[in-house]
């Protein structure tokens, strides 16, 4: 089914604060469905946060989240964590795979255990159905004569393939992925990369915290850059890298001028 180019994500004033102060500052978002969204910035200005929030592993302290029709909002951090919220946390969760750095996978299971683990425990799928899928999947991403091996004995590239489509197997809405190849080495990069192309020819929704700065700019559909909890400029990825409107993002930029962009 082809995107309907409608928001399938809207974000209204999400703030989010920790201990050391604030996060997330009156984030405002809109991302269509079938958008590939990659948002750069330098480390520590809030951007795993927000993929966090966006997945309801962090609850937001005021501010609306909505994804495929689940809404989740909070008027103030006074308010309490009700069990209403944390319904529709759960909720909206189901619509969102998140792929992180480190790759988190079982190392005493099967890439093919590892992949069909949720869908039986959290939406009962048989195991029939599950291994069925799981298989699809696996090739999907290019590990289909991986499908018995132990994760030890995966590169980082296939660990974190595998955990894509461990991610795919709970038929997520929306795809997040933190960092997703800062782990691997130079030559495995390409791989995961091409993946998430092939899932963004197929109309998967994806957002993207990256510092791959060739790949948000040849990928996107446009680019998030933030900073300090704030977002700074939304932009094409060639308007942004060329000529971007706001002081902020020119200085981030200047680090990469080397850098074949």
């Amino acid at each position: 089914m082809a995107p309907s180019n409608q928001p399938l994500i809207v974000v209204d004033n999400l703030c989010k604060s920790f201990e050391q102060g604030e996060v997330l500052n009156h984030i405002s978002i809109s991302i269509r469905e079938g958008d590939l969204v990659s948002i750069i910035g330098p480390s520590g200005c809030g951007k795993s946060t927000f993929l966090r929030c966006l997945n309801c592993l962090e609850i937001l302290d005021s501010g609306t989240i909505s994804i495929a029709g689940v809404t989740v909002t909070r008027k103030s951090p006074k308010d309490p964590i009700t069990d209403d919220l944390l319904e529709k946390a759960h909720l909206l969760r189901q619509e969102v795979g998140l792929v992180f750095q480190i790759f988190n996978l079982f190392p005493h299971k099967s890439v093919l255990e590892n992949v069909i683990l949720a869908p039986m425990v959290v939406k009962k799928e048989s195991r029939e159905q599950a291994e069925d899928n799981a298989v699809r999947l696996l090739k999907k991403v290019g590990l289909e004569d991986c499908i018995h091996r132990d994760p030890s004995t995966l590169s980082g590239g296939q660990k974190q393939r595998a955990a894509i489509a461990r991610a795919l197997a709970m038929n997520p809405k929306v795809m997040l992925y933190d960092e997703p190849t800062s782990a691997l080495d130079p030559e495995l990069v390409k791989e995961v990369l091409q993946v998430m192309r092939d899932l963004d020819a197929e109309g998967m929704t994806q957002i993207i915290v990256t510092h791959e700065m060739r790949f948000a700019r040849k990928a996107s559909d446009y680019i998030v850059f933030m900073d300090k909890g704030e977002i700074v400029e939304v932009d094409d990825g060639d308007i942004l890298f060329t000529n971007p409107k706001n002081e902020r993002t020119r200085e981030f930029l200047r680090h990469f001028e080397g850098d074949a962009l």
